[in-house]
C-alpha cells in the first residue's frame, strides 16, 4: 500500500512522462501512470523504488521527508520573496535605426516630446526604493536610450545617494543598439559599472536589412569592439530578434556571434507588439521557428562536442528549471507571472506598466496593463485593483490546460501575451501558439534527455555550472 502525491504525467514518444511538483521527472512505459493510480506497483518492482526517491508516491499518508519537498517548492518559488526586482526605466522613444519588426514603436531620432522628463524620472526611481527586494536591477531601454546619457546619469545618481541608507545591491543595464556608445556613454558605465546588453541578429546582411541601415552591421561590430576594450569581455551580452528572413539561417547566426567574440546566444522569438504586429502569418512564423530553434540548438551541441564552450540561454534557463531546484529569474517563465511580481515598468510618458510588453501595447493605444502614473503611490501601483486583477490568471497553477500538464513546472504564465494575441489575460491553450511553442521546445530538450543523455549531459551541466559558478 502507498499514497500518492501530487503528480501530472502526458504520453512522451514511446513511453509516458511523470513530472512532480517540484519537476522532478521520470519516463516509464506507457499505462505506468494508470498503474500508479490503481496501486498496482509492486514494492519488489524497481520502479517503486523510483518513484518514492522522487516524490511520487509516499509509503505513509504524510511522507517522512515532507519538509524536503517543501524546501523545494519554497525555493523554486523563491522570488516572490523579494517581489519586484527588475525596474525597467523607459528614458526615450526615439531611436537611431530602423528596425523592421520593431516592438517598442520606436520613433525617429529627431522626434519631439519622447523623452522622459527628469522630475519624473527621479520620482520613478524613489519608487523603485519601496520595492522590498534587496537586490535591484535599473534597466535602461527605449527607443534608444544611448541617446539620453544625462538621463542614464541622473537615475543613477539618483538611486546612489538613495542607496546610502537603504544598502541594497545594485545592478545597472544599458539596453542600446551600440550604434551609439559615444565617450560619455562608455564613460558612465565605467564609473557606475553598467552591463550593456546589445543585440546582433546575425551575418552582415540579416542583420542590416532587419535593422533597415547599409551600415548598421558595421556601426554595432565596432560599438561592441570598443564597449569590450573599455569596460571588459564579461561587461557585454548580446541577443538576436529571429525575424522572418532570419528563419532560414540558424547556422549562419550562430557563426556571426562565434566570429564576433560572443560565448553564447539567446534564440528569441518576435513577439506580437509594435511593427511585429504587421507579421500576416502567425501561424507559419510559430511552426518555423520551432523548427529553426531545434537546428541551431543541434548545430551548437556539436560545437560543444568539439570541445568549444558555446551556450545557448534559453535552453539553459529551460535545463535550470528542470534540472536544478532553483528559481532562474526569467519573467517570462515564472508563475505567478513576472508582471509586476518580478518586473514593472516605468514609461517616457509618466505610465507604470506591468512589463515591458505591456507598455508596447499601449503605443498602439489600449492602456489595459497601465497600473497608474509615476506620480500615484507606491501601494496604488504595485497592489491597487490592477495588480490584483491580473492576480486572477497569472499562475499556471490555477488556469485551464496548465494545471494539469505534465509540463507545468517548466513553464510560466503571460497574461499579456494571452490578451495581444487571444482577446482575453486567461487565455485558451489549445490554440496559443504561444503554449505551442514553448511545449515543443521544453519537450525537444526533454527528448535531448531521454534520448541522447550520455552524449547532452556533460554540455548541459557545463552551460548551467559556468551560470551559478
Amino acid at each position: 500500500m502507498y499514497y500518492l502525491l501530487p503528480f501530472r504525467f502526458e504520453r512522451f514518444e514511446d513511453s509516458e512522462l511523470l513530472v512532480n511538483e517540484v519537476g522532478d521527472y521520470l519516463f516509464c512505459p506507457q499505462g505506468t501512470a494508470a498503474r500508479i493510480v490503481n496501486r498496482e506497483i509492486s514494492k519488489d518492482e524497481e520502479l517503486y523504488h523510483d518513484l518514492l526517491a522522487n516524490f511520487f508516491i509516499s509509503p505513509t499518508p504524510i511522507p517522512p521527508t515532507i519538509d524536503i519537498l517543501a524546501a523545494r517548492l519554497r525555493t523554486k518559488k523563491a522570488f516572490l520573496d523579494s517581489f519586484t526586482a527588475l525596474h525597467i526605466f523607459v528614458l526615450t522613444l526615439r531611436c537611431n535605426q530602423n528596425c523592421v519588426y520593431c516592438q517598442a514603436t520606436s520613433q525617429q531620432e529627431c522626434a519631439h516630446g519622447k523623452d522622459m522628463k527628469l522630475p519624473d524620472l527621479l520620482k520613478a526611481v524613489e519608487l523603485m526604493f519601496r520595492s522590498p527586494s534587496e537586490h535591484l536591477t535599473m534597466e535602461f531601454q527605449g527607443g534608444e536610450p544611448s541617446l539620453v546619457p544625462h538621463l542614464i546619469r541622473a537615475a543613477i545618481e539618483k538611486a546612489e545617494a538613495l542607496n546610502q541608507t537603504a544598502h541594497k545591491t545594485l545592478t545597472y543595464v544599458l539596453c542600446t543598439n551600440s550604434v551609439h556608445l559615444t565617450d560619455e556613454v562608455l564613460t558612465l558605465c565605467k564609473q557606475f559599472n553598467i552591463l550593456i546588453s546589445t543585440s546582433l541578429d546575425g551575418p552582415r546582411n540579416l542583420h542590416n536589412s532587419n535593422r533597415g541601415k547599409i551600415d548598421s552591421y558595421e556601426k554595432v561590430v565596432a560599438g561592441i569592439a570598443l564597449a569590450r576594450q573599455t569596460l571588459g569581455e564579461d561587461k557585454v551580452s548580446a541577443l538576436m530578434t529571429t525575424s522572418v528572413p532570419a528563419l532560414d539561417y540558424p547556422k549562419e547566426i550562430v557563426d556571426a556571434y562565434r566570429e564576433n567574440g560572443f560565448r553564447s546566444i539567446f534564440i528569441r522569438a518576435l513577439n506580437p507588439y509594435g511593427l511585429a504586429t504587421e507579421n500576416n502569418d502567425w501561424e507559419a512564423y510559430t511552426t518555423r521557428f520551432i523548427e529553426f530553434y531545434k537546428q541551431m540548438l543541434d548545430y551548437i551541441i556539436e560545437i560543444n562536442k568539439s570541445g568549444e564552450l558555446f551556450v545557448e540561454e534559453f535552453t539553459r534557463l529551460i535545463l535550470q528549471k528542470i534540472l536544478t531546484p532553483f528559481p532562474i529569474g526569467f519573467v517570462d517563465l515564472q508563475s505567478p507571472a513576472g508582471i509586476v511580481n518580478s518586473v514593472v515598468v516605468y514609461n517616457y510618458d509618466g505610465g507604470v506598466y506591468a512589463s515591458d510588453e505591456s507598455r508596447m501595447l499601449a503605443e498602439a493605444g489600449d492602456y489595459t496593463f497601465r497600473l497608474g502614473n509615476i506620480s500615484d503611490t507606491y501601494e496604488s501601483l504595485f497592489y491597487g485593483e490592477k495588480a490584483q486583477h491580473f492576480a486572477d490568471c497569472w499562475a499556471t497553477e490555477t488556469i485551464a490546460g496548465c494545471s494539469d500538464c505534465a509540463l507545468q513546472s517548466y513553464c510560466g504564465a503571460d497574461p499579456v501575451r494571452n490578451y495581444s494575441t487571444q482577446g482575453s489575460m486567461y487565455g485558451h491553450r489549445p490554440t496559443s501558439l504561444l503554449c505551442r511553442k514553448y511545449k515543443a521546445i521544453i519537450e525537444h530538450i526533454l527528448s535531448l534527455l531521454k534520448n541522447r543523455n550520455e552524449e547532452v549531459m556533460p554540455i548541459f551541466t557545463q552551460w548551467i555550472k559556468g551560470r551559478n559558478a
